[in-house]
């Protein structure tokens, strides 16, 4: 069996003295869509800020493509793409002026070639010459999708990728993430509340409360265990009791 893709080895967070993420240790295989489920506060969003580098964990390592994220952050950055719930864009640019800019930054080769490629991947040439100033959030979303991927990412995260979202800008993003990991093998990481687009797109959960692990294992042996998809809803409220939440994502 090859090594995990992403391998995180007693991960902790404190903010003040307050734990947000807890001694977290799992493994993901590459080519795995992988959603990770919690309450507000459960330390979801700190977990993803340390492996894309952007918080440094108080204690434990992980590592992402190999790389850790402590000792070498800049490859890890190299091998990861990154959408965040709200995505930041260039409102006064056009989709090609914000994919061309970020496209240089990281250094791609033939720029202009590759934001067209991937605004077609995307199916989104229709929005490659407008303003994202103008844009809905399901529009906003798929140009930072096509921002993360533009250098080919091994890894792409996605925070709350649904949210705002209509049903019909759901099932796109669905869609586009089902592809990316069939016709790429591109592992993703995703946090997301929604429980329903967990059971559609995840090939494996995990799930976080109060800062520490109390699940994680493939879609079909919680199918195979549960009896169907609606099951999760069950499971994930046992392993999240209500309580006093942190504001601490």
């Amino acid at each position: 069996m090859s090594d995990p893709i992403l391998s995180l080895h007693r991960l902790r967070q404190v903010f003040d003295g307050f734990t947000a993420v807890d001694d977290l240790s799992m493994a993901i295989p590459q080519g795995e869509i992988f959603g990770f489920l919690g309450h507000n506060g459960a330390g979801k969003t700190t977990t993803v800020q340390m492996l894309t580098t952007l918080a440094r964990p108080t204690s434990g390592t992980a590592t992402v493509a190999g790389h850790d994220i402590c000792a070498d952050p800049l490859a890890v950055r190299r091998a990861i793409g990154y959408v965040p719930e709200n995505v930041r864009l260039y409102d006064t640019l056009t989709a090609t002026e914000n994919l061309l800019f970020f496209a240089r930054l990281s250094g791609v080769a033939d720029p202009r070639a590759r934001v067209r490629e991937v605004l077609d991947l995307l199916d989104c040439a229709d929005l490659a010459d407008r303003r994202v100033g103008g844009f809905s959030k399901g529009m906003r979303q798929r140009i930072g999708l096509a921002q993360a991927i533009l250098h080919r990412p091994a890894v792409l995260f996605l925070d709350e990728p649904t949210s705002g979202l209509d049903p019909m800008g759901i099932k796109m993003l669905r869609d586009l993430i089902l592809r990316l990991n069939a016709e790429f093998g591109m592992t993703i990481f995703m946090n997301t509340h929604l429980i329903s687009e967990i059971a559609k797109t995840c090939t494996s959960i995990a799930v976080l409360s109060h800062g520490r692990l109390v699940f994680h294992d493939r879609i079909e042996a919680v199918t195979a265990r549960y009896g169907d998809d609606t099951a999760l809803e069950v499971l994930y409220l046992s392993l999240t009791p209500v309580g006093r939440l942190s504001e601490v994502a």
